[in-house]
């Protein structure tokens, strides 16, 4: 087990990881814990009772928080030659088609978000090697394959979330930074939970939400009551 630095020891001390707290209590504490010379992320958890096995349990999607999550986020556009243009000017770092695929293929992976109109996804599915393993591969259940492509760039490059549940049954978001107030942290959180909430899959039986939990960056994380 990878042994834990004196910041994140210093912040367990007298902090009892197994005791569940309201959201904003849980905030609280999470901004309470000893800081870092950077601003750090705001991340919550929430692990389901999910089969992650079964493909009709999968929880997948996109959205934005009502706060955003502090910082913007560098997106590339697979699209035609009609949408370059656009693209870019909505703030695409790069954009078209064999070009911008050739780039990625010999190594340039300077992006966060990557979305593509629904046409150019055959090409695109040649970049499955460089692109899956890291979660970046376009895909309609995200909302990064769509045919409005410019307005796709300026929502992910301010901040919209793609989630998806890992082979775990835990579901992960950035929902904000340790500097943001935590009436707005709150917030993010409970549009992120809600949205959650709604995307049960009807197959799922027994309990859903099994446990929530909100940590910075290099923080224990805090419980909080589902």
């Amino acid at each position: 087990m990878a042994q834990k630095g004196k910041r994140f020891r210093a912040s367990l001390e007298g902090f009892d990881c197994d005791q569940v707290l309201p959201l904003r209590e849980a905030i609280d504490k999470v901004k309470s814990f000893k800081p870092t010379k950077f601003e750090q992320s705001v991340d919550l958890c929430m692990h389901l009772g999910i089969d992650a096995k079964q493909a009709d349990q999968l929880v997948r999607g996109s959205l934005s928080l009502p706060h955003g999550i502090g910082k913007t986020r560098r997106v590339v556009a697979f699209c035609g030659p009609e949408h370059v243009a656009a693209a870019k000017e909505a703030g695409a770092v790069e954009a078209g088609s064999d070009d911008l695929i050739k780039k990625i293929q010999d190594g340039w992976m300077e992006f966060d978000v990557a979305v593509a109109t629904p046409d150019v996804m055959k090409k695109v599915s040649r970049l499955g090697r460089q692109l899956g393993p890291r979660g970046l591969m376009p895909s309609p259940k995200a909302g990064t394959v769509t045919p409005q492509v410019a307005e796709a760039v300026k929502e992910y490059g301010a901040g919209k979330l793609e989630f998806r549940n890992d082979s775990g049954g835990n579901v992960h978001a950035v929902i904000g930074r340790v500097g943001f107030e935590t009436d707005k942290l709150a917030e993010n959180a409970k549009a992120f939970i809600d949205t959650i909430e709604r995307m049960k899959p009807s197959s799922s039986k027994g309990i859903y939400v099994k446990k929530i939990s909100v940590a910075a960056t290099m923080s224990p994380g805090v419980l909080v009551a589902v």
